[in-house]
């Protein structure tokens, strides 16, 4: 499936959301995909932990 196809599916089930359970039921939507579009992501293998939650190593080569 094309990323045109699933930008419309998603366009169209915000579109219901909101039209049918009003601006709050179109964000909590909107969030739900999110969520669900990173998870896919991790389970795909092309997101790591690591890359939400990076920490800075100190001492490391500053620039004056």
């Amino acid at each position: 499936m094309s990323m045109a196809v699933i930008g419309m599916i998603a366009g169209m089930a915000l579109g219901f959301a909101g039209y049918f359970g009003g601006f709050a039921a179109f964000l909590l939507v909107a969030a739900l995909g999110a969520i669900g579009f990173v998870v896919g992501r991790f389970v795909d293998g092309d997101l790591e932990p690591g890359d939400f939650f990076r920490v800075r190593e100190r001492g490391g080569d500053r620039r004056r």
